[in-house]
């Protein structure tokens, strides 16, 4: 439940602030009171609605500091800027870092509430996991969660800051690609319950090596076992098991040795699964595609286990999850299935789609991959294995996207760009074949079949 929030107004500080005639350097604890009364915070202005505080922050390529007129224009009830502004204006409110600023306000907020703050992390599969998590939770609970892939430095704070009274629980999605960017996270998130997925070969090019890639998520870990949290734990993983060395409160699930065990019960098109221990179901018919959303299921089932929701709850918010966004879904044009898995992909992703997809039923087979992004150096060498990975299955037609892709070997189909590879797909007039596209979310892949 939350702590006693001030009722709206109930700042005894407010009217002195709102008396000034410019904010010069507002302390947070005074921004907070604004916030009270206006608990909205938008940093784009093109999503603004009247009554928003905005935040003006600063980017390589933006700076919102020279939207404020704009965002006032668009009813915002105030403005945080870390610039001064071009107009005196009662409404501008000046501080040392609008960034800063949205984070330590996001951390006074967060200390209002005694709930569980379910922190989720890893390479792969975490999204997919919190919206699972959070489909299974909320048939019970009153729960907060991260909105897309609201992850980083900005999206967690407006995480946080959407939280209202009457929350029972939050669930906020950590992605990270350099060291130290999980624990600053924590910082202001502060959660009680943590959750790694797996540590594989994602954002590379930040974290330099697949060892910074578990010190960087284990960050999370580092967290709970300085505060005393919970960790939900994949068994199926050794260096899971031994980064959660020293948290007191585990709780384990997986395809073995574990508290809560599930295995693939068919993966042929949709995913059905069954799991045993702590909790007993032995048919879960979910709408992903894939055996590799196990373990995504699997946590999903044990947290909901763990915060009191009943079997059947649990089943039916997993059976009902529809994936959307390009994350496994499983679309029909025409005669033609497709598994569009085109949100993200690293080398351990991309290889589980392709062998996942090579065992799934059907003779005409074709694979559309666009590039993986932030690898650094080790690009041309993962590129390579996934080539290596390909050649060693049947296909009907191949498929490869961008730059990444350009130096292969003879008899595989390679365009610069997602519109050529579009070109290439419509003229083909494929029937009844079976499709799988994927690649990095830059490489905008779903548009091949748009």
């Amino acid at each position: 439940m939350a702590k006693n929030l001030p009722k709206r107004g109930g700042f005894f500080i407010l009217n002195s602030i709102l008396q000034s005639s410019i904010f010069n350097f507002m302390d947070i604890r005074s921004l907070y009171a604004l916030y009270l009364q206006y608990p909205s915070v938008q940093t784009d202005t093109r999503k603004l609605e009247p009554g928003d505080i905005f935040f003006a922050l600063k980017g390589p390529n933006f700076n919102g500091n020279h939207y404020l007129e704009q965002a006032l224009g668009a009813g915002a009830s105030y403005c945080v800027s870390d610039e001064a502004p071009a107009v005196d204006n009662e409404k501008i409110i000046r501080v040392t870092d609008s960034l800063q600023t949205l984070q330590d306000l996001a951390k006074m907020h967060r200390e209002q509430f005694s709930i569980p703050f379910l922190a989720i992390t890893g390479s792969n599969g975490k999204t997919t996991t919190k919206e699972l998590v959070s489909q299974v939770l909320s048939t019970q609970l009153k729960t907060y969660t991260t909105e897309g892939n609201l992850n980083n430095h900005i999206g967690v704070p407006l995480t946080i800051l959407k939280i209202k009274p009457g929350a029972e629980m939050a669930v906020v999605e950590m992605g990270a690609n350099h060291l130290k960017e999980i624990e600053s996270y924590c910082g202001y998130a502060q959660p009680t319950h943590g959750l790694i997925t797996n540590c594989g070969k994602a954002h590379l090019e930040g974290f330099g090596s697949e060892d910074a890639i578990k010190k960087g998520k284990g960050e999370l870990f580092d967290w709970l076992r300085k505060n005393d949290g919970t960790a939900f734990i994949n068994s199926d993983y050794e260096y899971l098991r031994q980064m959660s060395g020293g948290i007191k409160n585990l709780i384990t699930y997986g395809t073995g040795d574990a508290s809560l065990v599930g295995k693939v019960v068919s993966d042929e098109m949709y995913l059905e699964v069954s799991v045993t221990g702590e909790v007993m179901i032995p048919s879960i018919k979910t709408q992903l595609v894939g055996g590799y959303n196990l373990p995504n299921i699997l946590a999903a089932v044990s947290i909901g286990n763990h915060f009191g929701i009943t079997d059947k709850n649990i089943q039916s918010a997993l059976e009902n999850y529809v994936p959307t966004n390009s994350r496994s879904q499983l679309l029909q044009k025409n005669s033609n299935k497709i598994i569009l898995d085109a949100y993200n992909a690293n080398p351990n992703s991309m290889q589980l789609a392709i062998e996942n997809f090579a065992h799934m039923a059907g003779d005409k087979k074709v694979l559309v991959l666009g590039g993986m992004m932030e690898l650094g150096e080790g690009s041309v060498k993962e590129h390579t294995a996934i080539v290596d990975i390909i050649k060693q299955y049947q296909w009907h037609k191949v498929a490869l996207v961008g730059k990444d892709f350009e130096d292969l070997p003879a008899g595989i189909a390679h365009f610069r760009d997602v519109t050529e590879a579009k070109q290439w797909y419509q003229s083909q007039g494929f029937e009844n074949a079976q499709v799988l596209i994927k690649g990095s979310r830059s490489m905008q892949m779903e548009k091949v079949i748009e």
